[in-house]
């Protein structure tokens, strides 16, 4: 480390300068240290400039202040956020007091982050029902995380999950019931280009879907002992997990278990094949019934309609027709409707009769 003192005239050092500065580095977070300035009478505070790879080989006099310590009061600054690309930087600390200043302190070699110690993320690991549940530790956006599951049933093979991010629970594949899992997980950094040691084997023993949560419906009442249960029989959701009645239930009753993997928990909703059955049924009957009916009715009431004004059609004698004015009248002033539907049936003798007395 190079450090110095300053000198007033008469050879009196005034502000030394920080030592042994060092970069710490785990799982990509950078922490710069140094050691403190011996000043009993007030606080002294640390100012902290980097610089980058093309600073040093191209601008040497342009140094960066650091984004959170500069200054600080402490003995220490978080660099993650200034180091931003895999290539080496520089760092210099200085001491302040008042308006005193100490000389630069530079970091001894170029720290480039590709060095940094990359260890295992925490891992839990959990079942619920048929799903292995595991839950990583958040190491930061640059993390993926590597995880193998694999049967300890002799003859299996191990099953690779890339995992995006941790701090949320993962859901991984339908297990077999009553056979024990075993899991391990890495941490993965692809900006360097390295990754961690596996995490130590978690194994768990899956337990079955008899155990899986069940919800049962207010609406359908609680499950009834009886030969309405329907063993065997599978209903598929669309975008959920394949789902089966359960006739095991411990009280006597048969449901419709729908396993739901969802945020930290898998839900279980059960409907239950008791009495509510028949009375769906009957309920879905009588709604289609009424729905057909009406479409009868309507259909009746239109067909009506439409043979009334096609036979016999009522017919309005525009008022622009009508002679008012013209002593014989020929058309009432009032509207008057005309049935051409009406026919009068004349004998032969009345209609010989009409024709003589008009000629």
């Amino acid at each position: 480390v190079n450090f110095s003192l300053n000198f007033i005239p008469g050879g009196v050092a005034i502000l030394p300068a920080p030592q042994n500065l060092t970069v710490l580095s785990t799982n990509m977070k950078h922490l710069l240290v140094w050691n403190p300035v011996a000043q009993l009478r007030e606080a002294v505070f640390y100012s902290v400039e980097y610089q980058g790879e093309y600073e040093s080989l191209y601008m040497s006099h342009i140094w960066i202040p650091s984004s959170r310590c500069s200054p600080t009061k402490g003995l220490e600054c978080d660099v993650t956020d200034d180091i931003t690309a895999t290539v080496p930087y520089n760092f210099r600390v200085r001491a302040m007091l008042g308006s005193q200043t100490s000389a630069w302190s530079t970091l001894e070699h170029p720290f480039n982050r590709n060095s940094t110690v990359l260890i295992p993320p925490r891992m839990e690991v959990t079942e619920h029902g048929l799903h292995l549940v595991i839950k990583l530790e958040d190491l930061g956006p640059q993390f993926e995380f590597p995880v193998v599951y694999w049967s300890k049933e002799p003859g299996t093979t191990e099953h690779v999950k890339m995992v995006k991010s941790g701090d949320s629970p993962v859901h991984l594949e339908t297990m077999e019931a009553g056979a024990v899992y075993c899991v391990k997980a890495q941490a993965l950094v692809k900006a360097i280009g390295r990754h961690s040691d596996f995490t130590q084997a978690q194994c768990v023993e899956m337990q079955g879907k008899d155990n899986l949560p069940v919800l049962r419906s207010p609406a359908l009442g609680s499950p009834t002992n009886g030969p309405k249960a329907f063993p065997g029989f599978t209903y598929l959701l669309p975008g959920l997990v394949g789902s089966e009645v359960n006739s095991s239930s411990p009280q006597g009753g048969a449901g419709l278990v729908v396993p739901l993997p969802c945020c930290s928990q898998t839900f279980s909703y059960a409907f239950f094949t008791g009495e509510a059955l028949p009375l769906a049924l009957a309920l879905f009957a009588f709604v289609g019934f009424m729905l057909v009916l009406m479409v009868v009715l309507l259909s009746i009431w239109k067909m009506g309609q439409l043979f009334r004004y096609s036979c016999c059609p009522t017919v309005v004698l525009p008022d622009t027709l009508k002679i008012t004015s013209s002593s014989q009248k020929l058309i009432s002033s009032r509207k008057e409707e005309v049935d051409i539907c009406a026919v009068a049936v004349l004998s032969s003798e009345h209609l010989f009769g009409v024709w003589i007395s008009q000629t």
